[in-house]
């Protein structure tokens, strides 16, 4: 966002943890502070016309507090709670008819809602952490439903505890929707997962245009439910039985990184145009072909510098420390082939050093 905020006519303040977080760079002001600390928010909000997120680590109590005071928050507190808090997610997506996988919300393994539901499985379960889980921490993968009442009892904590599908892959679809309740969606994209992380996004995706039609309506209304503001992510499964919301975002997403090269306004730049009452910039695609492969440190560092000397790629250094397993950066290829733009891509994931490997 910062990288984007001027070229849409946006002074950006940062509330960052340390002078040495990665946003710093891009900003026109840093106030150095803790997003869960109620004097650090104060002084962010007496700084700006609008406040945002990056991630949704936040305290939501402190940021309806902001609202109460008329601070603009975008997207508000009540909406972020479908991004902090899974529990709450499924509850009420499942309320309002959105396909989500069947679930019990629950504190206790002795539950008898759990019993009923773990009885009916034939896949195994999926156990997550209502708050606080992201890129797989918080999720237990369970494939023995036997084994789910001694999990929940040993976390200690309201969790959600769903039915594992059998998928045929994973897509996102990404909607940004403005302050006057307009949006626009970007074209549907193919996700592929390892350990838990996304390590590759595909444009096009290989689904039909009427899965596609489906996933945006489904974005659609999960904006309308929840009134979002900014760009809302939707991830999805793909089932024999249609599309299942996994997890929602509200805010820019690692799967819409590929639209910074790929589309005519990045993610980042329509974020930030909506959040300000702006009109909404064009989602339509500027190759017949991206793919963008994250890069994950490996075992020792890379170099974006080979990265960027392999023609053809979008290298994005992200300024982090690196470590083994944490998301650093990511490469982009764009072009009329896809076979040659998927290859660019991963040729330049590989020369960075990123531990992951492609998966067909």
């Amino acid at each position: 966002m910062g990288e984007a905020a001027h070229d849409v006519g946006v002074e950006l303040t940062v509330l960052a943890t340390f002078d040495g977080d990665a946003a710093v760079a891009t900003a026109d002001r840093v106030i150095i502070g803790d997003a869960r600390d109620a004097a650090a928010l104060d002084r962010l909000s007496r700084e700006v016309d609008v406040v945002t997120f990056d991630h949704e680590l936040v305290d939501l109590d402190l940021v309806a507090a902001l609202e109460r005071r008329g601070v603009r928050v975008h997207p508000s507190a009540s909406a972020l709670r479908y991004a902090v808090d899974k529990a709450h997610q499924r509850t009420n997506f499942a309320a309002a008819k959105l396909p989500v996988p069947r679930f019990v919300v629950t504190t206790s393994g002795h539950d008898p809602a759990l019993a009923e539901l773990l009885g009916s499985l034939h896949n195994g379960a999926v156990v997550k952490v209502a708050r606080g889980g992201y890129d797989g921490r918080g999720v237990i993968f369970v494939d023995d439903p036997a084994d789910v009442p001694a999990i929940v009892d040993g976390l200690g904590a309201r969790v959600v505890v769903e039915e594992r599908l059998a998928l045929r892959s994973e897509a996102a679809q990404l909607v940004v929707r403005a302050t006057d309740g307009s949006s626009l969606h970007y074209p549907l994209v193919t996700t592929v997962q390892a350990d838990g992380l996304c390590v590759e996004v595909r444009f096009p995706t290989d689904l039909s245009s009427a899965t596609a039609d489906d996933a945006a309506s489904i974005a659609f209304r999960v904006g309308e439910l929840i009134g979002a503001v900014g760009v809302l992510a939707v991830e999805l499964f793909v089932t024999d039985d249609g599309l299942v919301i996994n997890e929602v975002a509200l805010r820019p997403h690692n799967t819409g990184h590929w639209t910074i090269e790929g589309t005519a306004t990045s993610q980042f730049a329509n974020h930030l145009r909506a959040i300000t009452g702006q009109r909404l910039g064009s989602v339509e695609p500027r190759a017949a072909n991206a793919v963008m492969v994250n890069v994950v440190g490996a075992d020792r560092p890379g170099s974006p510098d080979a990265a960027r000397a392999i023609p053809g790629t979008y290298v994005h250094d992200y300024g982090k420390s690196w470590r083994p397993g944490r998301k650093i950066g990511h490469v982009t290829a764009i072009g009329d082939d896809a076979a040659v733009t998927r290859v660019t891509a991963w040729s330049g994931a590989r020369a960075y050093g990123t531990r992951t490997r492609e998966v067909t």
